[in-house]
């Protein structure tokens, strides 16, 4: 029997995205560089760390992933996930400047550590849509292919928060969305809350904020993961919402008082979110994610059983002393 222990790499590596091809799992993140808005200092022309691992415990950098699109774009790359269709490798992240103007991009390569080489143009007109992030695509069983991802919304109708949520387009190929985006969730609680009287978009908001979508088919049912909050707060943590169709609706009624999937161990484990999901070898579903230590020195990568539950997805976690697998 295998043992972890979270994280189980110890380099900062955010975001984290896992999948596997041909026996191999390869893992995609938001490195430091990334994150800081300094990838053309410290990774040239390579944006994103690659990891490599034959058992989902023992991972090893295997390089940068994506060779940098115009600089014009932006100097934060944020939360690339990687879908694979006919042969080809598809990137999806987002570029912009800091926590404004960013945009959805895809990169493709016909190897799964690259180099991934840009399109050469945005999946949403920014001009229409000047904040997108977090791309997540999902296939589902009949093979079409959908993108989740999260954008700004200013209205407070019907008890919904301002700020950063949740939609859904389907793919018309994998590099061109069909402008036909659905609302998936939106903020509704406290726990939500990324920061009261924040200035965007020449106003002040109470912002809150659903980012980091990941979905998962269960027993006919789709299930969105999601993290909430501010990720920079032990507030932060992982939800979900559930629909019958993959397009929705979707309801994550029951998480008034906090994240339900995955929360914070203060003094442990601090902000544990966006997540992915991987099953292992022998079939075992695993939640991927980032998570804080206790003095905030790093997001690291972390795994821990996905469990269905008769009330629902949890995590068996967040752990942070030996586990088995």
């Amino acid at each position: 029997m295998k043992i972890y222990t979270n994280p189980v790499y110890p380099e900062y590596f955010a975001d984290p995205f896992v999948w596997q091809h041909q026996g191999v799992y390869y893992a995609i993140g938001t490195g430091p560089a990334e994150a800081a808005g300094q990838v053309e200092e410290n990774h040239q022309r390579r944006v994103f760390p690659l990891l490599r691992s034959l058992d989902l415990v023992n991972w090893q950098f295997a390089g940068n992933a994506l060779l940098r699109p115009d600089p014009a774009l932006g100097n934060n790359f944020w939360a690339p996930e990687v879908a694979y269709c006919d042969g080809i490798f598809y990137l999806y992240y987002s570029v912009g400047h800091e926590d404004k103007h960013h945009q959805l991009r895809v990169a493709t390569s016909s190897d799964p550590l690259g180099p991934y080489q840009d399109m050469g143009e945005s999946l949403i007109d920014p001009k229409t849509c000047p904040f997108a992030i977090d791309p997540s695509p999902f296939q589902d069983d009949d093979g079409q292919w959908y993108l989740f991802y999260a954008q700004d919304f200013l209205d407070t109708e019907d008890g919904v928060r301002a700020g950063t949520a949740l939609v859904v387009d389907r793919l018309l190929t994998m590099t061109q969305l069909a402008g036909e985006a659905k609302v998936v969730l939106r903020a509704r609680h406290d726990w939500q809350r990324f920061l009261a009287n924040r200035p965007m978009y020449d106003g002040i908001y109470d912002w809150h904020t659903l980012e980091g979508p990941c979905v998962r088919k269960h027993n006919q049912r789709y299930y969105c993961f999601y993290s909430g909050g501010r990720w920079e707060t032990e507030t932060y943590g992982v939800d979900y919402g559930v629909a019958n169709q993959v397009m929705g609706p979707y309801l994550d009624t029951g998480n008034e008082s906090g994240p339900r999937v995955l929360r914070s161990h203060p003094g442990y484990v601090l902000g544990p979110g966006h997540n992915s999901t991987v099953t292992s070898s022998d079939g075992q579903t695993f939640v991927v994610y980032h998570a804080w230590d206790a003095e905030m020195s790093a997001r690291r990568m972390c795994i821990d059983p996905l469990l269905w539950t008769a009330d629902g997805p949890r995590c068996q976690g967040p752990t942070w002393t030996q586990q088995p697998i």
